[in-house]
């Protein structure tokens, strides 16, 4: 979907480099949406929860503070378990959408300045290769 510039081609430009901020923002907005649609419905469906108190619990949990109310049964405390678990790896996933586009600028700029250090010692008259 979103191809990242290999290791020897130049920087992207910001306007793009934006474009792709924006882009794995959307990508991280939907795995949200999805993940508390996920939940709420669990909790209405186990826990007998209206809306409101479902989509609490769910945000509550995603987010990584825990539930809010008491769990009425064991088939609820079982998807909350569940639940959990699933969004403690959703949490980090997305925190792995956001920060990558950042991540691999920092990399690939650190690559080229190394890269642009290296040519310029095989120019300069003070290093000269044996």
């Amino acid at each position: 979907m979103f191809s990242y510039e290999k290791l020897h081609k130049p920087l992207l430009p910001k306007n793009k480099f934006y474009k792709r901020l924006i882009g794995n923002l959307i990508i991280a907005l939907i795995i949200i949406i999805i993940s508390l649609c996920i939940g709420v419905t669990g909790y209405m469906q186990f826990a007998k929860m209206n809306f409101v108190d479902a989509l609490l619990n769910a945000s509550m949990i995603l987010g990584g503070m825990g539930p809010v109310d008491i769990l009425p049964n064991n088939a609820a405390k079982y998807f909350a378990s569940a639940y959990a678990l699933f969004s403690g790896v959703t949490f980090l996933s997305i925190v792995g959408v956001l920060f990558a586009p950042v991540l691999h600028r920092i990399m690939h700029l650190y690559h080229l300045e190394t890269e642009d250090e290296e040519d310029m010692q095989g120019k300069s008259p003070f290093h000269k290769k044996p």
